[in-house]
């Protein structure tokens, strides 16, 4: 009798072991998360704040360019908009992170039109404000290309935590843990920070 009680506690003591495993583990993994997404955000935020500066640089100086500056001001506005941001809450969700990444494809695109359109005056990448928004630029580009690439990894360490055993039991049975959706660039190249040839002719 004995005996039979102490294997029932054993199997007990080592079936709530097992589900505590991701008691823990599931919302650290789901906080890093959320906190390399915030880097992103941060990031995308901190590119969109140099457009202004674009703005004026380019107004002064390249009248012919102002159709593409408006597309580059347009794509701003659009990727900006608070229905388009994502919560930490919303990581979970395909439809809301596909919207966030094509408003922020469409300005990575019209952000590059511009540059390529800017590259046929010598004069205008001359200036030293130019010159001084293009390393900002290619740093924001940057800072970008890092933030996903950490966002993604932490998606990836808790979307295999919460499937993989122990965890997968204390991930459904006690958080109830969805999968977060990962950032995929909608535009070709757009992970990729801008080379600009900022030599005069």
């Amino acid at each position: 009798m004995f005996s039979r009680l102490a294997k029932l506690a054993t199997l007990m003591f080592a079936s709530l072991a097992l589900a505590s495993c991701g008691i823990n583990s599931v919302p650290a993994a789901e906080e890093n998360a959320k906190a390399k997404w915030a880097d992103v955000q941060a990031a995308f935020q901190e590119r969109a704040n140099l457009i202004p500066n674009l703005q004026e640089i380019v107004m002064s100086s390249a009248e012919q360019e102002r159709e593409t500056l408006e597309g580059v001001i347009q794509a701003r506005a659009s990727a900006t908009r608070p229905e388009i941001q994502l919560s930490a809450d919303d990581l979970g969700d395909p439809a809301k992170m596909q919207a966030f990444q094509a408003a922020q494809g469409e300005l990575s695109g019209a952000l590059s039109r511009l540059m390529v359109s800017v590259e046929r005056y010598p004069e205008l990448r001359s200036q030293e404000n130019f010159g001084r928004f293009m390393t900002q630029l290619e740093g924001s580009e940057n800072r970008i290309r890092v933030a996903i690439r950490d966002y993604n990894e932490a998606v990836r360490v808790y979307n295999t935590t919460i499937r993989t055993f122990p965890d997968t039991i204390g991930a459904n049975i006690i958080h109830g843990a969805e999968p977060m959706e990962s950032y995929e660039a909608v535009t070709e190249g757009a992970e990729v920070a801008p080379t600009l040839d900022m030599r005069s002719e």
